[in-house]
């Protein structure tokens, strides 16, 4: 075997991977197909390819599926399998098919057969908005429907994504019909609707699949009843019907303020005010009627010293209605004589004529107040006019003036109490012209803390940014004055002192370049202090997400990968995981592998960051591969790499049988003498064995019956192959001896074996040896585990051999005669033999003639 040139290799490849796709197997479904529900635990068994195919097996894609090689079982992983991830395109469909791969059978069959994931009820139905907004008018009539638009989604198929529709809280004014085959869901008005007794209703809509276990989603269906113009103004209770002023009253002076009502909203409900035409010249002289606000005012001042009473009559207008009236008397009274006076006597703390009371204080008295005056008119009494925070309450004759509720220093800061006096004459009563003004002073109390305008600051930064940058500026208010609302800021529990903030103007910033890798996002406090003598605090949470830039090449996980694979693995079988990280997300930290610098029989699989074989491999072509591999980020602006170094060893499987060099054929004879004494060596048995380690250890062994081993004048060194004169030659051992030799080498658990034939004639002649075919070996064919033992093996022995031999005998019966005569002659023959033979060098009496050398061994 040979090492091909790289183009070589790469037609080969070329062509290997025509024949694979010549040979692909297309199984339609129907012919072989399995279905599993999905999200089944692992180790579940999905089927069996044995029944249509005969093993070996082997999956080539394990990501939800593992195969038994030997069964051809094939078993659900740790990676479930969701059926609405694997086809999101096919949701709305019955099947969801994944094709595999596998190879089959000794002759490597690549087969494709699908597996139908089945949907199980794994997914509720889901509404995109979790509230639905309907708006009805009041006067729609029972039974009509209204389509909503809002409908559940569900991802499971067949009766697991059939969803059914009802209401829950509807209190029987509306109820659900579901029309078609793609429902149509229409909300039907069950009972009359009026706005003004209820303006909005609200009630679940619940969606439930119909699967076995069935799972539900409820939306909130908000109705909004609309209005419509069916109500009409009238007039309030509480609109006077008789009010008294006096006779000096000013220009503008409010008498009165009509006040009419209308169910019915926006513009249903605007109502305009007008006076009757009827209404006296005198009454139209002194007073107006504003139009929106129903306020009735005086259109000039007044100096009357007689009592008069006027009528007016006011008309309320609404939309498409009849006028609604009422009547108002207005009584005046003639001009006082004399001012009344009020006089004050202070109780809480006061500064020029003024209160001043802190805030949140309950109810307290704050003074007592005295009327001073004309006498003539008897049973005054003093009022508050308007609606104020405070009271008067009468106590001998004096009046106490106290706050009806607490006051608050951010609502108002300073109260003006109107004080009026009210006088009786006779039957009459009048409201006094003068009007006398307490102001009080509501002094802050520290009692409320900072506000932030937002509870929760989210923002992004960039990593890697410069020192100092400024992120953002938090806002706490407080409603408190003076150093109540001085408002400071400080980080709460600040572990990575990176963040700072300034006290006085909120803002936050950076001291050190932020590192995603090291931590993504950041989690922090901001407390706001006020500068009261008791501060209040409040805080707010600030959430910086770091975002990514590709600032990190990829990472393997060591420098130098080594690896031992057999040299017999089947296609796409995997060498080994050369893992690389990249600590940067998204397209940053997604990596990809590529072989830099081989076409050699291997490719990376992505998925699996892993290596695998493309062609067969062979370890006498070559034992060992050197690779690099370039590990590349997907980074938008800018792509990192890296790269690292595999050595991949081929390990030996006995895949190489011996191979004989010497002899060079079966049928290759050699003469022996038979002077060759016990050790010399006459020949050699040379092999090689292109394995290595136990696979390429070759031994020798001679097969023959025992007897026959037992008796043979050769040995054969089943190490070095040395065939030697095992003893002294004798007469018996004249003729043909033919050695069968098992040349074996040390594979486990099966050696591999070639056989050859040494073919040795004892012949005093020492003329050289032919056959004219190789001896027949008619044993046993069990070489391999006993060849010492081997049955006894017939060997045919050529034809002029036997001519040779009876030819032999003749000519021993022709001598006998001479024996006596010849006997001094041979036995001085063979002294002079004797002789040479001690006269040779002791170096060369295991040599093998030249001839012989020359016959047997070449330069290889």
């Amino acid at each position: 075997m040979g090492h091909g040139t790289p183009d070589n290799m790469a037609c080969a490849g070329l062509l290997q991977n025509l024949l694979l796709l010549f040979r692909l197997r297309q199984i339609v479904c129907g012919s072989v197909q399995f279905s599993i529900p999905e999200e089944k635990e692992p180790g579940v068994l999905v089927g069996s390819l044995s029944k249509s195919f005969s093993p070996p097996y082997q999956l080539l894609t394990q990501e939800y599926l593992w195969m038994d090689t030997n069964t051809g079982n094939f078993y659900t992983t740790e990676q479930k399998m969701d059926r609405e991830a694997l086809c999101p395109e096919d949701t709305e469909t019955e099947e969801c098919i994944i094709l595999h791969n596998a190879i089959v059978r000794p002759s490597g069959d690549l087969i494709q057969f699908p597996v139908i994931i089945e949907d199980i009820n794994d997914n509720a139905p889901h509404f995109v908005n979790s509230e639905i907004h309907l708006r009805v008018p009041e006067d729609v009539s029972v039974g009509t429907s209204f389509l909503l638009d809002d409908q559940a989604q569900d991802r499971d198929v067949g009766l697991n994504g059939d969803l059914q529709y009802h209401l829950e809280d509807s209190g029987g004014v509306f109820s659900l019909k579901v029309e078609g085959d793609e429902p149509f869901i229409m909300l039907v008005v069950q009972t009359a609707l009026d706005r003004e007794t209820q303006d909005q209703y609200q009630m679940a809509l619940v969606a439930t699949d119909c699967g076995t276990d069935p799972l539900s989603a409820t939306a909130t269906l908000i109705v909004t009843v609309t209005d419509v113009n069916d109500n009409c103004p009238s007039f309030s209770p509480e609109s006077p019907r008789s009010v008294t002023i006096p006779g000096d009253s000013a220009r503008n002076m409010l008498v009165a303020q009509v006040i009419a009502t209308d169910p019915d909203s926006g513009l249903n409900a605007a109502i305009t005010y007008s006076l009757s035409p009827k209404v006296s010249d005198r009454a139209k002289e002194l007073f107006s009627l504003d139009s929106l606000t129903g306020y009735i005012r005086l259109t000039q001042d007044l100096k009357s010293d007689n009592s008069e009473e006027l009528l007016l009559k006011v008309f309320a207008n609404g939309h498409h209605c009849p006028p609604a009236d009422t009547k108002v008397t207005v009584s005046i009274l003639p001009t006082l004589n004399q001012e009344m006076t009020i006089k004050i006597g202070f109780i809480a703390e006061h500064q020029n004529q003024t209160l001043v009371l802190p805030e949140n204080k309950p109810p307290t008295a704050l003074a007592i107040l005295e009327l001073e005056g004309d006498s003539s008119f008897k049973g005054s009494s003093l009022v508050i006019e308007g609606k104020v925070p405070f009271t008067l309450s009468p106590q001998n004759g004096k009046y106490l003036l106290s706050t009806s509720k607490a006051l608050d220093f951010e609502m108002k800061k300073e109260h003006h109490i109107p004080v009026v006096v009210q006088r009786r004459s006779g039957e009459a009563s009048v409201i006094a012209s003068s009007q006398h003004f307490i102001r009080v002073l509501v002094a802050d109390v520290n009692d409320n803390a900072p506000h932030f305008l937002q509870s929760h600051y989210q923002l992004e930064v960039e990593e890697n940014n410069e020192p100092g940058l400024l992120l953002l500026q938090v806002s706490a208010s407080d409603a408190d004055s003076g150093e109540n609302g001085r408002v400071t800021y400080r980080l709460e529990n600040n572990r990575s002192n990176i963040f700072n903030i300034d006290p006085v103007t909120g803002q936050l910033s950076v001291s050190a370049s932020l590192d995603r890798e090291q931590q993504s996002v950041h989690e922090m406090i901001v407390v706001a202090r006020d500068g009261g003598s008791l501060p209040l605090e409040s805080t707010a949470t600030v959430s910086i997400r770091v975002l990514d830039l590709n600032d990190n090449a990829p990472v393997f996980m060591a420098p130098h990968f080594i690896f031992f694979i057999p040299e017999n693995v089947p296609l796409l079988t995997q060498v080994g995981r050369v893992g690389v990280t990249d600590p940067d997300e998204g397209d940053n930290g997604n990596t990809d592998l590529h072989i830099v610098n081989s076409s050699g029989p291997f490719v990376v699989d992505n998925a699996q960051e892993t290596l695998r074989t493309t062609t067969s491999l062979d370890r006498e072509t070559q034992d060992r591969y050197e690779l690099y591999l370039l590990a590349r980020d997907h980074g938008t602006l800018i792509t990192l790499t890296s790269t690292a170094r595999v050595t991949i060893f081929v390990e030996d499987v006995n895949d190489n049988q011996p191979k004989v060099i010497v002899p060079k054929t079966n049928s290759t004879c050699l003469t022996v003498s038979p002077s060759a004494m016990a050790g010399t060596m006459v020949t050699k048995i040379y092999a090689t064995d292109e394995d290595s380690g136990l696979n390429s250890e070759i031994t020798y062994t001679a097969v023959a019956p025992e007897a026959t081993l037992n008796s043979s004048p050769f040995h054969v060194d089943s190490k070095s192959g040395n065939i030697t004169v095992a003893q002294n030659l004798l007469q018996k051992d004249l003729g043909m001896h033919h050695l069968f030799i098992v040349v074996r080498d040390g594979g486990k658990p099966t050696p591999l074996y070639s056989t050859v034939w040494v073919n040795l004639l004892v012949n005093e002649s020492g003329e050289p040896c032919h056959l004219d075919r190789a001896p027949t070996w008619t044993g046993t064919p069990d070489l391999v585990q006993t060849p010492s033992r081997a049955p006894i093996c017939n060997i045919q022995t050529p034809k002029y051999v036997q001519l040779t031999f009876l030819a032999g005998l003749a000519l021993m019966l022709a001598s006998t005669c001479l024996f006596t005569v010849t006997v001094v002659l041979c036995l001085k023959q063979r002294r002079r033999s004797h002789l040479r033979h001690n006269k040779r060098q002791p170096d060369e009496e295991n040599k093998i003639p030249l001839r012989l050398r020359d016959k047997y061994y070449s330069d290889n």
